[in-house]
């Protein structure tokens, strides 16, 4: 009697392990979720302002077409880019702040327009919103680490592979000059 109670305590303490380390998957899952969640939220935020941004700006430099376009255009493709993949949407939203760091550019050869309380307001926004984003990718990214970790370390990578549970991309800029963050001046 004593073995098989015994066996039962093993079977006991298995299942248990194993429910542990299912537990810690899910968490890392819907923590990733959320995450990324966060960084979509932001980025709406950002392409929301960017519009006002551009219009604000055009009323001084009506001249710098190329630019509002190049705008536009990055602008529509990063909200175009899909959602469930971090390497396209950085990559997306690298080039359109590439453009609105040209846009800025432009802002800064006109004196009245850095003078305006508007676009003042509105650069300040870009930058907080810069900084929001900044945060919410390292945040997405540490949790991505975890969940990858997790994913491939022994022996959870064992129940990672039975539950069909996959690795995520990290969002990142891979160009360099992307990575910084647009120039905010007055």
């Amino acid at each position: 009697m004593s073995g098989i109670l015994i066996l039962v305590i093993i079977v006991v303490v298995i299942g248990l392990v194993i429910a542990g380390m299912y537990n810690g998957l899910v968490q890392l899952r819907v923590r990733a979720d959320s995450a990324w969640s966060d960084i979509d939220i932001q980025l709406k935020r950002r392409h929301d302002l960017i519009p006002n941004l551009v219009e604000t700006v055009k009323g001084y430099a009506a001249h710098e077409k190329g630019t509002f376009e190049n705008v536009a255009k990055f602008r529509s493709a990063a909200m175009a880019a899909p959602p469930d993949n971090p390497e396209a949407r950085a990559q997306a939203e690298g080039q359109l702040t590439m453009a609105l760091r040209g846009l800025l550019m432009v802002a800064e050869q006109y004196p009245q327009l850095q003078a305006s309380e508007q676009f003042k307001s509105l650069q300040n926004s870009l930058s907080e919103l810069e900084d929001a984003i900044q945060n919410s990718r390292r945040y997405y990214n540490a949790v991505v680490r975890d969940l990858n970790t997790r994913i491939q370390s022994f022996p959870t990578n064992i129940i990672a592979g039975m539950f069909a549970f996959q690795q995520r991309q990290f969002f990142e800029i891979t160009d360099a000059a992307e990575r910084a963050v647009p120039g905010v001046k007055f």
